[in-house]
């Protein structure tokens, strides 16, 4: 195993099992915009997406919010509804890292590994997913599947639980097949308007505290 396959699964990708309570600004707006901040939850197990340092050995409840933004070469200014098709990345807010997918095998179901990775929002191509959904853009009580741009796996959960330091969490992986495994819908968050955020260009690195 080499340092960088070493290096990813230090950050595993995992989720808790849900609060089911909505807390949101800009709470009259439907849709999904960039630079919006929110929590995700997969509709059939109720549990978050999640991740945080396995060295510190904890669980935060604010280690579920990721924020939504452009890709390295396409402009996603902030407060711009998310389209259905679209090229986006999700950063963990306390970390700095980005959703990723690589073709390295999940440890606990032998699917396709999820892992957070990056510093500061800035990756590389394979943090990147495409927003499927049924609509012209992405709807905030709609049920959505993350497809993972490069390699085309959806972003699913199965169940399978980790032991220590993270026992309980539930591994999240790429699955080449589409299934309810695979839908997603945002919780609480942060909603930019864009009224409120102008044009300002949400592809850069994040500078969140939350």
């Amino acid at each position: 195993m080499d340092s960088l396959r070493r290096l990813r699964v230090q950050f595993p990708i995992t989720v808790l099992l849900s609060c089911m309570f909505t807390l949101s600004s800009g709470s009259e707006m439907n849709f999904v915009t960039c630079g919006s901040v929110v929590k995700l939850l997969n509709v059939k197990h109720n549990v978050r997406l999640h991740s945080h340092d396995v060295r510190y050995g904890s669980v935060e409840d604010s280690n579920s919010y990721w924020s939504v933004r452009g890709t390295s070469d396409a402009v996603c200014h902030r407060g711009t509804p998310v389209q259905c098709g679209q090229n986006i990345r999700l950063t963990h807010v306390n970390t700095g890292r980005n959703l990723h997918s690589h073709y390295f095998t999940s440890p606990l179901s032998s699917n396709q590994e999820v892992s957070a990775f990056g510093e500061n929002g800035e990756g590389d191509h394979l943090d990147e997913w495409t927003v499927l959904c049924t609509g012209s853009v992405w709807q905030r009580d709609e049920s959505i599947r993350f497809r993972h741009t490069a390699t085309e796996a959806l972003l699913s959960v199965t169940g399978e639980q980790y032991g220590r330091p993270i026992h309980g969490q539930r591994e999240v992986h790429g699955m080449m097949v589409s299934s309810s495994h695979s839908y997603w819908k945002t919780m609480e968050g942060v909603f930019m308007k864009p009224s409120e955020t102008g044009s300002r260009d949400f592809t850069s690195p994040l500078h969140t505290e939350f």
